[in-house]
């Protein structure tokens, strides 16, 4: 066992066998089928342990049944977790039992009928009728002119927003837009951000100057304005922001990054080492498929092998690029052919599993 504790928020290194299971990977899976004996406790580490980034997004449930499933471990520790646990706690562990019990796992089935809450239907709530907006009936000139007042309150300006999200983007915003930060000038105000997104390509000019400001909510919301529409003239910073994010270890939102470069195909080559990296090295899952599909518009170069070792990934985005990517190789077909049987699987991969199947034959 490594030194790292089940109550430690370390990553280990991505090299280890630990650092590939807490992060989701599909070379760890495959090493722990390979070695079950030096993979058992670790897998019952990362259940008792949580170690996803995010919660709201980055997937385990799935690739911790099929582990505890295929290396045929027992199910004592889900269960601990089950009836020891908090709300979160338990409801990973419950998910992760309900996986393994539509797998047909009997065990796992009469834990689910003893211990698992049945979900309960959520009464309807009555909403209240929504009274008239008096600023939906002012013009746009009118509207940014409150946005450009700085008597006028944070929240009535959020409701400004809100009312101009409803209309066609204005480029009269653009240039309000670094003095609609909250009051404490750390973050924008909500609902400023769909705005920036909706002006795409005419915020452009703008968003050069947000970047390099040091604001930084204003320079993100530049620099994620250039990743999207910027032209060839803004990859050195698109690449710069890739560099820092890596040096500071910054782990949500790099995808954009790498994403906004990869509208540049081969002239971003310079930023293959640091996708690479992202890929092999984030503990962020969600964010894995969008490192693959940047390289695979940027440098094609060894792709193959990670098209196939994603076929066995925590995040379902990531197993569905393996399964249209993966080369035709007999591991290959047998690991679509699983996917394609596995009753715990996402039915749209199990679906895309099948068609890749049937097309090859």
């Amino acid at each position: 066992m490594p030194d790292e504790t089940e109550d430690d928020d370390h990553y280990a290194p991505p090299s280890t066998l630990l650092g590939l299971l807490q992060r989701g990977r599909g070379e760890g899976a495959l090493r722990a089928v390979a070695d079950p004996a030096e993979a058992a406790d670790l897998v019952h580490a990362c259940v008792r342990h949580d170690w996803v980034w995010d919660i709201l997004v980055d997937e385990r449930a799935l690739y911790l049944a099929r582990l505890l499933r295929d290396l045929e471990l027992p199910l004592d520790p889900v269960v601990e977790v089950l009836t020891a646990g908090d709300e979160y706690h338990h409801d990973r562990a419950a998910e992760i039992l309900r996986l393994l019990a539509r797998g047909g796992s009997e065990e796992a089935q009469e834990v689910v009928r003893l211990h698992v809450r049945a979900e309960e239907p959520y009464p309807p709530v009555r909403k209240k009728p929504q009274q008239p907006n008096p600023l939906a009936d002012l013009d746009n000139p009118r509207l940014l002119a409150l946005l450009a007042d700085p008597g006028v309150p944070e929240d009535e300006k959020t409701e400004v927003l809100r009312v101009l999200r409803r209309r066609d983007p204005d480029p009269g915003l653009v240039p309000l837009i670094p003095s609609l930060a909250t009051a404490d000038g750390l973050r924008p105000l909500v609902l400023l951000g769909d705005h920036i997104r909706g002006l795409g390509a005419l915020a452009v000019p703008a968003a050069r100057d947000w970047a390099a400001s040091g604001t930084r909510w204003l320079a993100w919301e530049g620099l994620r304005v250039l990743a999207s529409h910027g032209e060839e003239r803004d990859l050195p910073v698109l690449l710069a922001e890739l560099r820092r994010q890596w040096a500071d270890d910054v782990w949500c939102g790099p995808m954009d990054m790498a994403r906004g470069l990869a509208r540049f195909g081969p002239k971003a080559a310079e930023a293959v080492p640091l996708i690479r990296g992202y890929w092999y090295d984030t503990p962020h899952s969600y964010e894995r498929p969008a490192y693959l599909e940047a390289l695979a518009e940027i440098d094609t170069g060894g792709l193959d092998t990670a098209y196939a070792v994603s076929l066995w990934d925590c995040q379902s985005d990531a197993r569905l690029l393996g399964v249209r990517r993966a080369p035709d190789q007999p591991p290959v077909r047998e690991r679509l052919a699983y996917l394609r049987d596995d009753p715990m699987e996402d039915p749209e991969v199990r679906n895309a599993a099948a068609a890749r199947l049937a097309g090859l034959g």
